[in-house]
């Protein structure tokens, strides 16, 4: 049995995750600071958080519903990172560990999910 969300593999590697999301938007145009810079920041700290909040909550329900959140702003970064290669802000090439991370996350999200699925 867990003591703490921060033991879950999937809080580590989403907490993790935000860093490499500061540092590729420190590099971003000064007039992104409030489009694509928050945007990605937001939906990136929203991911662990997220993960946090259900684990903390009272019911298995609460927990999936608060796991399917955070998997929207996993996708939600995973789009906006690809708006940033396509805008000429970023390459494939350094947005390619980011983006893998993204589909590993997003496979252990939903994992956890149906494990506790399968509990119900």
């Amino acid at each position: 049995m867990l003591k703490s969300y921060k033991e879950l593999d999937v809080w580590r590697r989403s907490f993790d995750l935000c860093k490499p999301i500061y540092i590729l938007t420190k590099e971003l145009p000064q007039d992104e600071r409030f489009g694509l810079t928050a945007q990605l920041r937001r939906a990136a700290v929203s991911i662990p958080s997220n993960i946090a909040e259900g684990y903390g909550r009272h019911s298995r329900k609460d927990y999936i519903r608060y796991l399917w959140m955070a998997n929207g702003s996993l996708l939600e970064l995973e789009t906006q990172t690809l708006l940033l290669i396509e805008l000429g802000y970023a390459t494939p090439a350094s947005c390619g560990k980011i983006l893998r991370e993204i589909g590993d996350i997003e496979r252990m999200i939903r994992a956890l999910i149906k494990a506790l699925e399968e509990k119900a």
